[in-house]
């Protein structure tokens, strides 16, 4: 809810490593860049804080990946060196043959964690070969040899993928690892998708069934978004909390009569075990603001099939409650995310949910389940079927119109999911 910066950018006399230059030297040379993408920080076991740090020389998938660690979280950290390289054609891979980027990973977007049994892990990966896992040695913070870049997950091909993230859930005993598909600039269609597994090292499975591992562009398609764009429970894309897109003025929640979200994605999630609530940590551009771009935070929940829904509104300390009709009745402004990754801003319709169940405005239906775990049916004229939406009601806060108002948050069997927010 609220954030303190400790530094920001790339410059020697930064905080976290104050010679970052000199620091991480090899680290820039061998990907031809100053510039550094995506960390990821985590505690371990002996107390010491590692950074996971990476650099990308950008129009190529010439990386590196390394670990620096510090006593504070805050630095400042001090470099153990680079654990993993990805280069051009006439480099060789950590598995001794030629660089392929069409099965080899480009080493970054690194997230480390412990499984349910205290092993330590690192997933990793963006577009070319795909999204590689690696067991880590917990005393050492880095991989154990003879892994080359790891077990491959999902992807290949260039498929745009990227910011892999794996949380357990304690309650659901599965491993859920999100993933942002398309594009991270304003136009490129950027979208959060969830598969699970029993094992942190797979097989993951979406919530249609299928074998992530399958998730990959054709050999001769590649960078191709369509060929991808049918796995995973997509939680969220570009949309505006209102019916006419054309009228927004400005961005994210703030002094305008709506809001929305372009390309938001790279995400992170998190799970408190004294409170059990679970959150959703991202970044995302807003419509008609360019390439800014903004962190935000979404609390997190499990519907009643153990499949995440991401609840509309900004967290604002809320919780869950039994909800009763009278709490639900009302004017909505409905979202539907769709499956497909595109740079189109989806839009908002009108709906009311009556006290008899029925949806006025499309055609569909709502129930409470039990407690607040409610389930919207909605048809689907394009197949002539009836498409349900099991989710939350959950009532947050509204900062545009700076008061609580009664959400809908559900996912279907199909991985689409939908939003509602009460207007009145």
């Amino acid at each position: 809810m609220r954030w303190e910066l400790i530094d920001s950018g790339v410059y020697n006399g930064n905080k976290l490593i104050p010679n970052v230059f000199e620091e991480l030297r090899e680290t820039f040379e061998w990907a031809q860049t100053k510039t550094l993408w995506a960390p990821h920080v985590i505690q371990l076991k002996d107390g010491r804080f590692y950074m996971y740090y990476c650099a990308c020389k950008g129009d190529s998938p010439r990386s590196a990946l390394g670990v620096a660690v510090a006593d504070n979280i805050e630095g400042p950290y001090r470099n153990k060196g680079i654990i993993l390289r990805s280069g051009m054609w006439n480099q060789y891979s950590e598995d001794g043959t030629v660089y392929d980027p069409t099965k080899h990973p480009n080493v970054v977007d690194p997230d480390i964690f412990y499984d349910k049994e205290g092993k330590l892990w690192m997933i990793y990966g963006s577009y070319s070969g795909g999204i590689f896992i690696l067991q880590m040695d917990s005393n050492t913070g880095i991989p154990y040899p003879g892994q080359g870049y790891g077990k491959k997950l999902l992807g290949g091909n260039h498929s745009p993928i990227e910011g892999p993230f794996i949380l357990y859930n304690p309650q659901t005993d599965y491993y859920y690892l999100f993933l942002s598909f398309g594009g991270l600039t304003s136009d490129g269609g950027y979208n959060i998708r969830v598969v699970r597994a029993k094992k942190p090292d797979g097989p993951y499975y979406d919530i249609e069934g299928n074998d992530i591992i399958n998730c990959k562009c054709p050999p001769n398609k590649y960078f191709d978004v369509e060929s991808i764009s049918n796995y995973g429970a997509k939680l969220m894309g570009n949309f505006i909390f209102d019916t006419n897109p054309n009228k927004i003025t400005g961005y994210g929640y703030g002094s305008i009569e709506m809001y929305g979200y372009v390309s938001p994605g790279h995400n992170s999630a998190y799970y408190d075990p004294e409170t059990k609530r679970y959150f959703l940590i991202f970044h995302t551009r807003f419509p008609k603001m360019g390439e800014h771009h903004e962190v935000r935070v979404h609390q997190m929940f499990f519907n009643e099939d153990g499949w995440p829904v991401v609840l509309p509104l900004p967290y604002a300390g809320e919780s869950s409650a039994k909800v009763k009709q009278n709490d639900i009745i009302g004017n909505y402004l409905y979202i539907n995310h769709g499956k497909e990754t595109t740079s189109q801003i989806k839009s908002a319709v009108e709906v009311k949910l009556n006290s008899n169940g029925i949806i006025s405005g499309i055609e569909g239906t709502w129930r409470i389940r039990s407690d607040y775990y409610g389930e919207i049916s909605i048809e689907n004229s394009q197949n002539n079927s009836i498409d349900i939406y099991k989710g939350v009601f959950i009532k947050g806060w509204d900062p545009v119109k700076e008061r609580y108002a009664m959400a809908f948050s559900g996912v279907s069997e199909k991985g689409v999911s939908i939003w509602l927010k009460q207007e009145e």
